[in-house]
C-alpha cells in the first residue's frame, strides 16, 4: 500500500510548475489531489497549464484528482476550496500552501495595493486554510499535515543585492516563523506541520517567463522533482518526528538518503 493511500490532500497553486510537481508526486503516493488554482485555461502558451491539464495528466497516471478553481486573494474562494474537499471526498488530511506571486520592488516606494496582494496570497491566505482545514484533522484524532512552500528569499540578509526582493522575502520569513509556531501548537493532536524551499532556482514557466533561459542555466536549475520529492517526505513521515521544521530541499533529501521519484513532467527546454 502505498504511504498516503486514501489520503485527501489539497495544493494550491498546483496548475503548474512546483506545485504541478508535489501534486503528482503526492498522487503517486495514493493521495487524493485536490488541484486548486486560478488557471483554468491558457491565455499564453509560455504558460501552459492549467487546474484541468494537472487533473488529467494524474488520471492518466493512474491517480485521482479534482481541479477547483480558486483565486487565493478572496475570503470565499478560500472557503468554497476547502468545502468543495469534503463535498468530493469527505476529508483532508494534507493541506499544501505553494500558491504565490512576486510583485518586486524597492521598499521606498512600493506600493501599497502590491504590498496588500502580497500579503494576502503569501500570509493571509496559507494562515486561512490552515484555519479551515485543521479542525477536522483536529476532531478525527488520525493526524495530519500541513506544508508551506517557501524560499531562499526567507534567508536574505539587509546587504544582499536582491532588495527588490524585500516583500516577499519578508513575507517568506514570517509563514517560516509561522510554521514552526503552529507545529508546537498541533503536536499533541499528531499533525505535522513544516516548510520547505528549493535549495536554488528552479525553472518553472513562471521563471522561464520572467527571463530567458540558457541550456547551462537549466542545467544548474533544481528540478522540480526535488521539491516534490521532499514535500512527499514532510507529509508523509512520522508527525512526531519530522515537524516544526524550516528546512531546504535538495538538504532534506541528502539528509534522509532519498532520490527524487520521476512525476511525468516535461523537462524544460531554453527559450
Amino acid at each position: 500500500m502505498s504511504r498516503l493511500e486514501g489520503k485527501v490532500a489539497i495544493v494550491t497553486g498546483s496548475s503548474r510548475g512546483i506545485g504541478e510537481g508535489i501534486a503528482r508526486r503526492l498522487a503517486i503516493a495514493g493521495a487524493k489531489i485536490i488541484v486548486a488554482a486560478r488557471t483554468v485555461e491558457v491565455r499564453d502558451e509560455r504558460l501552459s497549464g492549467t487546474i484541468d491539464t494537472v487533473t488529467d495528466a494524474i488520471k492518466a497516471a493512474g491517480g485521482e484528482a479534482t481541479g477547483v478553481a480558486t483565486n487565493l486573494t478572496k475570503k470565499e474562494e478560500r472557503e468554497n476550496l476547502v468545502t468543495a474537499a469534503h463535498d468530493i471526498y469527505g476529508r483532508v488530511d494534507i493541506l499544501v500552501n505553494n500558491g504565490a506571486i512576486l510583485i518586486p520592488g524597492n521598499i521606498v516606494d512600493y506600493e501599497e495595493r502590491s504590498y496588500d496582494r502580497m500579503m494576502e496570497i503569501l500570509i493571509k491566505a496559507p494562515h486561512h486554510l490552515c484555519q479551515l482545514v485543521l479542525p477536522g484533522m483536529i476532531e478525527r484524532g488520525e493526524g495530519g499535515s500541513i506544508l508551506n512552500i517557501s524560499s531562499v528569499a526567507a534567508q536574505l540578509t539587509p546587504l544582499h543585492q536582491r532588495s527588490y526582493e524585500a516583500i516577499y522575502g519578508m513575507a517568506k520569513a514570517a509563514l517560516e516563523h509561522y510554521t514552526t509556531s503552529l507545529a508546537a501548537e498541533m503536536y499533541e493532536h499528531g499533525i505535522s506541520v513544516n516548510s520547505v524551499a528549493p535549495n536554488g532556482v528552479v525553472a518553472t514557466p513562471g521563471q522561464m517567463f520572467a527571463r530567458k533561459y540558457s541550456q547551462e542555466m537549466l542545467d544548474a536549475a533544481e528540478p522540480v522533482e526535488s521539491v516534490a520529492q521532499a514535500a512527499y517526505e514532510f507529509v508523509s513521515g512520522d508527525p512526531k518526528e519530522l515537524t516544526g521544521k524550516n528546512r531546504f530541499s535538495k538538504d532534506l533529501l541528502k539528509e534522509l538518503a532519498v532520490e527524487p521519484v520521476d512525476i511525468g513532467m516535461e523537462a524544460p527546454t531554453p527559450n
